[in-house]
């Protein structure tokens, strides 16, 4: 059941759910409510819900790049389709040259994957008044939850977690191939993507690739790199380091709209603690979950170069 958004954006709600956090009365009617029954773990309060999505755009690189879709409720699987759009010139009383679009459509299953945070805070915090435990337990588990966000994004199997962009069969189509990082494969995957979806390019690649890039020359002598403006061909650069080394087999760049990438988040943050499990060592633990999918909508908006032996 899904929570229920009027109530958790109350300031009575937000007082009840930190006081529970901080193992101090509070009425759990109020939360309750919030979810439609009794439950263990209570959903984030919107303020820090708020808080949070910002904290994880500053920490994450998925969440910069890709679409962030939010559909909270429904079955444990639901369905999201593509189709392609079109535009025609209509001379003044011809018909409108309209098709059926019926099954024009590719049909993607979209799963809840559980994705859960645990952290863990001394008992003398936990009741300092002068200490910020809200920021602090956000920030927290924003990082954690763009760390794996984003490494789902690139590397994910699809196997209870996300379809990540490195997928072989789902993820980035190859672009172009090359036993070495050169000039004329870079020129090779920029042109293999196609151009409405190269206008809103992005190279992205790990520290080792880039370092290697800042010394690579095109064929009149000037830096591929344009370290001013960390652009390639006059596209932005993006490290991630969860993408591979140059290595044989291996796609250590990829480019394209990396938009096509839908992020999707099947549920709002839920938080648990638990008190006694860690009483005995003066600690109080904090378990946030999540449900979320993710996978290239197109694998034609985004290409990748592959090494190869």
């Amino acid at each position: 059941m899904s929570a229920n958004f009027n109530i958790i954006g109350t300031s009575d709600y937000r007082k009840n759910f930190w006081n529970a956090m901080r193992q101090e009365p509070y009425n759990c009617m109020v939360l309750d409510h919030a979810e439609g029954k009794p439950v263990s773990a209570y959903t984030l309060p919107a303020e820090d819900a708020s808080s949070m999505d910002d904290f994880i755009k500053q920490e994450s690189i998925s969440q910069n790049l890709c679409t962030t879709v939010k559909f909270y409720g429904g079955a444990s699987r639901i369905f999201a389709h593509d189709c392609a759009d079109f535009a025609n010139w209509v001379p003044e009383g011809s018909v409108i040259p309209l098709y059926d679009g019926l099954n024009d459509f590719t049909r993607y299953p979209v799963d809840s994957h559980k994705l859960a945070v645990f952290v863990k805070l001394t008992e003398e915090f936990v009741h300092d008044a002068a200490f910020d435990m809200e920021e602090h337990l956000t920030r927290r588990f924003a990082k954690n939850f763009a760390k794996a966000e984003d490494d789902a994004f690139l590397n994910g199997d699809g196997a209870n977690k996300p379809t990540g962009l490195l997928h072989a069969e789902k993820g980035a189509e190859v672009g172009a191939t090359a036993k070495k990082l050169s000039f004329d494969e870079f020129i090779k995957l920029y042109a293999s993507v196609k151009p409405e979806y190269r206008s809103k390019g992005t190279w992205l690649m790990n520290d080792d690739t880039a370092l290697f890039l800042r010394t690579m020359k095109d064929d009149s002598g000037a830096y591929l790199w344009n370290s001013d403006k960390a652009t390639i061909l006059g596209k932005p650069v993006v490290i991630g380091e969860g993408m591979p080394n140059a290595e044989s087999g291996k796609f250590p760049v990829l480019f394209g709209d990396f938009s096509y990438y839908w992020m999707i988040h099947r549920s709002p943050v839920r938080v648990r603690s638990l008190k006694e499990k860690f009483a005995l060592h003066g600690q109080v633990g904090y378990l946030a979950m999540e449900f979320v999918d993710g996978r290239l909508m197109r694998r034609e908006a985004v290409k990748a170069l592959k090494i190869t032996a």
